[in-house]
């Protein structure tokens, strides 16, 4: 499987792609192919393309799951969630917005039997508290009815999904914590970065971008990590040196200094160039010994990511943006590595 994954030499092809029928030509060779078979069927758009994309990735994390030791298994379920707690989201939107189950139906993520969310059912709800009321027997009717009242008093879904969140992350960290000896330090080692990166960015967005206090983004951040730190967090939070923490935690990147003179415009550089490093740290998993966890765990992870650079393809081949501007936002390589197509 591992071996199915995209390679420098297939990302130029992608690259080069004249349109959304080419990129499909590119991708029918590569592991994507049986589940782009119906796409001659079909007018190509971008929507449809994503779609199958997502279930090949869905289709990767069932093999891993099925494939794993029992004892493992509930943490890469729970890895796999993300996905609900995206369609759930997905659903609550479309309850806030009047939106129709047609309409929300179409993005969501195709769980199959690892699903726990009667997805129509919600949205037949009719209003965000009454699907609550129909997720009772689903791992996130606590969380959702905790945070029902912050709902109601401002009438905004961000302290929700910003409870989902936490809650997701707090449970994927206890479960690799839970695993016994070499298991538990190879997934802290595979998950922690995920963690990091996902924390900190977190707490630079809520200040950079929404201005939270500093009170207000300890709350919504998490009080764990692997390099990174709660003091780290909390140092963020009260307005303190960002590229020193940065740096420290990230010795391998450059120029930290220079994006974080405008983090506004800098931010998502920063956070593809974070990304790009936890691909290679993935990748160098496969070159140690193989009886672990942690090697499933990063062959999910790297599909992940590989997903999202199927993503800035298909959606810049569908607007017919040139590779020049889309090829620097993609994670395979960095765009001097790719090479003009």
């Amino acid at each position: 499987m591992y071996g199915g994954l995209l390679t420098p030499h297939q990302g130029v092809r992608l690259n080069g792609a004249a349109n959304l029928a080419d990129l499909v030509s590119v991708l029918k060779d590569t592991a994507y192919g049986p589940y782009l078979s119906t796409s001659e069927d079909v007018d190509l758009t971008a929507r449809f393309l994503s779609a199958r994309i997502r279930e090949r990735l869905a289709a990767v994390y069932a093999t891993i799951i099925l494939s794993a030791p029992v004892s493992t298994r509930p943490l890469l379920v729970q890895l796999f969630r993300h996905f609900e707690i995206d369609n759930l989201k997905a659903l609550l939107r479309g309850l806030a917005t009047s939106a129709t189950w047609e309409q929300v139906r179409d993005v969501l993520f195709p769980l199959g039997d690892l699903s726990t969310i009667p997805a129509q059912n919600v949205m037949e709800a009719g209003t965000v508290e009454a699907a609550v009321g129909r997720l009772a027997h689903t791992p996130y009717y606590g969380t959702l009815t905790q945070a029902l009242k912050r709902y109601g008093e401002e009438k905004s879904l961000f302290p929700i999904e910003v409870a989902l969140d936490l809650s997701y992350w707090h449970k994927l960290w206890a479960a690799a914590n839970q695993l016994p000896g070499d298991d538990r330090a190879q997934a802290r080692r595979i998950l922690g970065p995920l963690v990091d990166v996902t924390n900190l960015m977190w707490a630079i967005r809520y200040r950079t971008y929404y201005h939270l206090a500093e009170e207000e983004i300890i709350n919504y951040t998490l009080p764990f990590g692997y390099r990174v730190h709660d003091a780290d967090i909390r140092h963020v939070a009260a307005g303190g040196d960002v590229t020193g923490i940065v740096e420290r935690i990230y010795p391998e990147l450059h120029d930290v200094a220079t994006l974080m003179e405008s983090p506004e415009r800098g931010l998502p550089k920063l956070e593809l160039r974070i990304l790009r490093s936890l691909r290679s740290h993935l990748r160098s998993v496969f070159s140690g010994y193989p009886f672990h966890i942690g090697l499933p765990l990063a062959f999910a992870l790297l599909n992940e990511l590989e997903v999202q650079d199927l993503t800035v393809w298909i959606e810049s081949k569908a607007a017919q943006i040139p590779p020049e501007v889309f090829t620097p936002y993609l994670l395979l390589e960095t765009a001097m590595e790719l090479g003009s197509p």
